[in-house]
């Protein structure tokens, strides 16, 4: 999909998308990622940056729950430049709403926050995933405003060698594999406490 029939099918799901107002909180799932969340979940409103160790330990299963209801609420979910093409059935089985799901395999930095920017401030989309090759404060504050504007949040998955660098993100997790359970701990997070860890049981890719 190029930038203009990207631009296009964004513009029509706007037209045709739901006008009602998100909830503040999108419950992760979770309980013990949500005992220590600002509010019990995921604010709306917001970008959550997600810093894992690896590609496939669990990162993308650890959203699986808040895009199940997500979609089925019948807002529509975006990926935007994922490492890989989850699998169909796979989310399907999570309860994701395929007809909801909104790939976008852009290549180059700029088209990958464009994309992404676009998707936030449409209120079609209640959450957008992003892979984004490099990103900077300032297209965080802007991925922020945008995500503010269309009621979504927006979800950076990013190197976990940016959990060293300071962000304007409104929460900062890293996450890694210990066993069979996903750790995250919590590098920042906007009226919470950072510094705390939790551990869920998420499968690794290759378990789910």
């Amino acid at each position: 999909m190029n930038r203009a029939e990207t631009l296009q099918h964004l513009a029509w799901l706007c037209r045709n998308g739901r006008t009602a107002v998100a909830p503040v909180i999108e419950a992760s799932g979770w309980t013990e990622l949500d005992a220590v969340l600002p509010g019990g979940g995921w604010q709306v409103g917001t970008i959550v940056e997600l810093m894992p160790t690896a590609v496939g330990i669990g990162e993308l299963q650890l959203l699986m729950p808040a895009l199940a209801r997500i979609t089925s609420a019948g807002r529509h979910v975006t990926l935007v430049a994922p490492p890989y093409i989850p699998f169909a059935p796979a989310l399907s089985q999570h309860g994701v709403r395929l007809e909801r799901l909104l790939v976008i395999q852009a290549q180059r930095a700029e088209d990958i926050l464009w994309a992404t920017e676009q998707s936030l401030r449409c209120r079609s989309f209640g959450a957008v995933l992003a892979w984004p090759a490099t990103v900077r404060d300032r297209e965080i504050r802007r991925l922020q405003l945008a995500a503010e504007a269309g009621g979504s949040t927006g979800f950076l998955y990013r190197s976990v060698d940016a959990a060293r660098e300071a962000s304007p993100a409104a929460l900062r997790l890293k996450l890694q594999r210990i066993a069979n359970v996903l750790q995250i701990d919590v590098v920042k997070c906007r009226g919470g406490r950072r510094g705390v860890s939790v551990q869920v049981a998420a499968p690794c890719s290759g378990c789910a």
